[in-house]
């Protein structure tokens, strides 16, 4: 069972569950994140120090701490590995089958995102711009963004990025002073989201909306961006 530490207050030290300062052992390297076939065989040799940072609700991994001698032999072990025809393929066909989960859930969320919408008929050219900028936006692997968790259906995450996409693009929340306040931002986040659905709403009702519509022209901006990056 691994063991996680947080950073210590020295480059050589963790610090425990329970406030301990610990010093790592001699002879013990620090592996950073980034290579998981490396930190799998790691955990499973035996002795190291795993260490992870809670920033917010968030965790980050720092890396883990385990004798210079294992990580040089495995590592060995690895390069051997990969150096075959057989890894290779592997890794060419494990490639191809992660492009096609990403445009089948690409396909998906898109879908999840018109339907959110509900545009009316007279509206469904600019519900079609709006899904795709909201998916380009929001679906790229390593985004971080609400549509690639996997801790709510697929049809909230449309809904969330829709309003998140809007509330960035079509109001003035990145520019807004928002004061340092517990649950602030969160308001102002509540209540530009109440905005954003009454908007949306409009389309779905199919009433004519002018072309000052902030919704409009933050699409017809992204159009232009495009048409002029063309060389």
């Amino acid at each position: 069972m691994t063991t996680t530490f947080s950073p210590g207050p020295d480059p050589n030290t963790v610090r425990a569950a329970d406030g301990e300062v610990v010093t790592v052992p001699d002879g013990w390297v620090l592996v950073l994140p980034g290579d998981a076939a490396l930190t799998r065989r790691i955990k499973a040799a035996g002795n190291h120090f795993a260490v992870a940072e809670k920033k917010g609700r968030k965790v980050f991994s720092r890396g883990i701490w385990t004798s210079a001698a294992t990580v040089e032999r495995i590592r060995a072990d690895l390069a051997a590995e990969r150096s075959t025809d057989g890894f290779a393929k592997k890794k060419q066909a494990d490639a191809r089958r992660r492009e096609r989960v990403q445009a089948e859930y690409v396909e998906d969320f898109h879908g999840s995102v018109v339907a959110f919408l509900a545009f009316h008929a007279s509206h469904a050219e600019l519900a079609d711009r709006l899904a795709r900028a909201v998916t380009d936006h929001a679906t790229p692997v390593g985004s971080g963004t609400v549509a690639r968790t996997r801790r709510i259906p697929v049809e909230q995450r449309a809904e969330a990025a829709v309003i998140a996409w809007m509330r960035h693009q079509t109001t003035d929340y990145d520019s807004m002073a928002i004061p340092r306040v517990k649950g602030k931002r969160h308001e102002v986040r509540r209540m530009l989201a109440r905005r954003s659905k009454e908007l949306l709403e409009r389309y779905r009702r199919g009433e004519p909306v002018g072309e000052k519509c902030p919704l409009k022209k933050a699409l017809a901006g992204l159009r232009d961006s495009r048409t002029t990056s063309v060389p």
